[in-house]
């Protein structure tokens, strides 16, 4: 059994899983943890999971598998905030020393205190932090510097530098549809012949979503973790979106698919996209997946009454059936194209919008 280190010492420690969040610092299983803890977002830690819990008990590896996590396993988690509606909502302490208790916030591996238990998850793992994991950039350096997430990041941009059209996918909330239509766009964009590049640009540290846009034919994505975020929050998006749309824009894709993390009402800095002038102009398309009529109706009057947003289609539980595809169209004057159901319907209306944008 390994002991964790005492103040001002190191440890080597063998890790039993590497978390996705981390993937910047490139770690390796065989790593090395130091006692001096930055109590800071995007710094990664090595934890021992404390406890067994038979729900929300997996984490994403560096290969994007989800893996059970199990009471004794040793793994490298990045420090970050969560604040999801439908999830745990957690914040990085303000001091953290070897032998803390820290939670996993979600299944990338970000850790920190959890502030507010969602009741259908029940209270999140807990892990025994085990010292920072330490980087060793230099060659011959010996003392090492504590691991981020920042290292080889994607910079961030004040400015667009290719002004490719994009798709932008919005939701009312957590879990309203957001990544089934990207993926399917994605799909049916991809087969039609277009370079597709996809982006995650809000939310929580997670590849899974764009890994099932590159499963469906995406050239190229990235997330805002690659820009070394653990999460999102206000005044950071709007830099990190055109950088990752720069980089995006290397890769010579015809379009990009950007789905936007959470809701349009949420806590993860989504509004400053929506209100940024530049991002909203190379805005092909915008697809909006929500829940309910309710949801529908509302976030018509946000995005159209704050930001000026036309809503190309609805798409997402609300249109599962005919009674919620009716009030769309209806009551909302609007496309209404199920993802799962109905993809070709949503991909036609997406591509009329694409070819009126270009022909501009």
């Amino acid at each position: 059994m390994q002991i964790p280190p005492t103040q001002g010492t190191t440890l080597r420690l063998r890790l039993d899983r590497v978390a996705s969040s981390t993937r910047n610092a490139s770690l390796k299983p065989e790593v090395i943890v130091g006692s001096e803890i930055v109590a800071a977002e995007g710094y990664v830690l090595a934890v021992r999971v404390l406890n067994d819990k038979s729900n929300y008990n997996s984490l994403e590896d560096l290969s994007g598998r989800m893996i059970p996590l199990r009471s004794g396993d040793l793994v490298a988690g990045t420090l970050g905030s969560r604040r999801a509606l439908r999830g745990y909502a957690g914040e990085v302490p303000e001091r953290i020393a070897v032998g803390d208790t820290i939670d996993i916030l979600n299944l990338g591996g970000i850790i920190g205190r959890c502030t507010s238990v969602n009741p259908e998850l029940g209270p999140p793992l807990q892990a025994e932090v085990l010292g920072a994991v330490l980087s060793f950039p230099e060659i011959g350096d010996r003392v090492g510097t504590p691991a981020h997430i920042r290292t080889g990041a994607v910079p961030p941009a004040d400015s667009i530098k290719d002004r490719l059209p994009v798709v932008y996918i919005a939701g009312t909330c957590m879990e309203a549809g957001k990544t089934v239509a990207a993926t399917e766009l994605v799909r049916g964009l991809a087969r039609a012949g277009h370079r597709v590049a996809a982006a995650k640009l809000t939310g929580v540290a997670l590849m899974r979503d764009c890994l099932s846009m590159m499963d469906a034919g995406a050239v190229t994505a990235l997330t805002f973790n690659d820009a070394g975020l653990p999460s999102t929050k206000a005044g950071a998006t709007v830099a990190i979106a055109k950088g990752l749309f720069n980089r995006l824009a290397q890769a010579k894709p015809d379009l990009i698919v950007a789905e936007l993390g959470d809701g349009i009402l949420g806590e993860y800095g989504v509004q400053d996209i929506l209100a940024d002038p530049e991002l909203q102009l190379v805005r092909a398309a915008c697809v909006l997946a929500a829940p309910d009529p309710v949801a529908c109706w509302g976030a018509r009057q946000i995005l159209q009454g704050e930001y000026g947003i036309a809503i190309t289609a609805i798409t997402g539980p609300a249109t599962d059936n005919e009674i919620g595809r009716r009030y769309v169209r209806t009551a909302l004057g609007l496309p209404a194209h199920n993802a799962r159901r109905d993809a070709a319907g949503l991909l036609g209306v997406v591509t009329a919008a694409l070819s009126q944008w270009t022909g501009r």
